[in-house]
């Protein structure tokens, strides 16, 4: 794969992946047309024979992978990342009638960087379930895909301090105004019921589902801005949920690439973002009942695991050149100089002296420049699926990510050359 056409998926996948169900649907689009096979949890596992293989969990996470020589003997050489990314959630009652216009509740999913929420052109995009034609729960996907939403900013002159000290109450005010309400008495109907407009929508976009009820969702606000390549001299990837769509698609695509002798796998996982304590989480179960029914006797599992190394991938902080005070003066990731080995004396990354050389091994093998990162060590550290997914199954572990800016804004910005560079070295790691 050269890189115009890295960097062209990578936008056409973040573009239709709005939430982790859709990017969870977005990868087994691509998964099956690469001839993998979709297994069920529900099904009897008794002789997965050598072949490429996914099975999901809640929609939201995805385990791939390619089976060739005993695991047992040969373990596995896997790629983690996570489907999830800070973001506006809409609550179970939002609606909300204030001044004559019609509001949704919302709440805060993770470390969002708010501010850059507001004055955005807003979508919404997810997962609903109701109740069909045959008195059946069902769940489908939906997406409004066009703007119907903004939270508008108060105007300086209201807030003359805005530019000093403005702070944001996450309940007062971060809901999305989506309707102005007919001024005439005559033509309003009370407020406007907010899963009615889903019931209307799944008609839409799901005709032969024969819903005639929606008992619930999980929906989140989104930009509707598409990502872009930007720079002077195109320098940069600028969109939404780069954190950690970007490994997700980067994964995927070496995993493609792997020989069908080899055992390697790509764990994409939910939840990451409020701590991965979930049955799609890196806390939960998943993984470790993939590999279980993998190799089915302790014995076995044991075997595998000892031979085993995950890449964890999750994106770093690029050094900004505004704040580079913010960054230890020798550990401060440059943007399109490759992907980053991150380091935490506390475990708060999972990067060892052994898997961070076998990581600078491959990426020599594949001419790929290698960038450390360490936080200062007067702030705190963030964290990862790394060092949840090493504690939980015992297989040796590697925090990596490429440089990005405004990580858990709506809108983040990486180096364009990065993920490409990350791609082929876990290409290189694949084979």
């Amino acid at each position: 794969m050269q890189d115009t056409d890295y960097t062209e998926g990578l936008l056409n996948f973040i573009k239709t992946s709005p939430t982790p169900f859709h990017a969870v649907a977005a990868m087994k689009t691509i998964l099956d047309t690469q001839g993998f096979q979709q297994l069920r949890e529900a099904d009897v596992w008794d002789s997965v024979d050598n072949g490429r293989y996914y099975v999901t969990r809640n929609d939201s996470s995805i385990v791939a992978f390619t089976l060739g020589k005993d695991p047992a003997a040969n373990g596995f050489r896997m790629v983690g990342a996570h489907t999830d990314s800070p973001c506006l959630k809409v609550k179970p009652n939002p609606e909300i009638v204030k001044q004559g216009y019609l509001q949704l509740g919302v709440e805060v999913y993770g470390g969002a960087l708010l501010n850059p929420w507001f004055d955005r052109d807003l979508s919404l995009a997810g997962r609903v379930s109701y109740l069909d034609q045959q008195q059946q729960v069902r769940s489908c996907l939906i997406d409004f895909e066009q703007a119907i939403a903004s939270i508008p900013s108060l105007a300086i002159h209201l807030d003359p301090d805005a530019n000093k000290s403005r702070s944001i109450n996450k309940q007062t005010c971060l809901p999305p105004v989506i309707m102005k309400l007919p001024d005439n008495e005559k033509h309003r109907k009370g407020t406007p019921d907010f899963r009615e407009m889903l019931l209307a929508l799944l008609g839409r976009q799901h005709a032969d589902a024969g819903a005639e009820k929606v008992l619930d969702y999980e929906l989140a606000f989104y930009d509707v801005q598409p990502p872009a390549v930007v720079g002077l001299h195109q320098d940069f990837i600028a969109s939404a949920r780069l954190d950690n769509l970007l490994s997700c698609y980067t994964g995927l695509m070496s995993l493609l690439d792997a020989p069908d002798n080899a055992n390697c796998m790509l764990v994409c996982n939910d939840h990451e973002e409020v701590g991965s304590v979930s049955t799609s989480g890196a806390m939960g179960s998943f993984l470790k009942s993939v590999l279980h029914r993998l190799c089915p006797t302790p014995e076995m599992l044991a075997r595998a695991i000892d031979q085993s190394m995950l890449i964890s991938a999750d994106n770093a902080h690029g050094i900004h050149p505004n704040f580079s005070d913010k960054h230890d003066d020798n550990h401060g990731p440059i943007m399109n100089k490759g992907p980053v080995i991150k380091i935490n004396a506390n475990q708060r990354y999972a990067s060892n002296s052994e898997t961070s050389a076998v990581f600078r091994h491959i990426c020599a093998r594949a001419d790929v420049p290698v960038q450390s990162f360490v936080v200062r060590s007067d702030m705190a550290c963030g964290s990862t699926i790394g060092p949840l997914t090493a504690a939980e199954t015992g297989i040796r572990t590697i925090d990596v990510g490429v440089p990005t800016f405004a990580m858990h804004s709506i809108r983040e910005l990486a180096g364009r050359w990065d993920g490409y560079y990350l791609y082929r070295a876990l290409r290189e790691y694949f084979k």
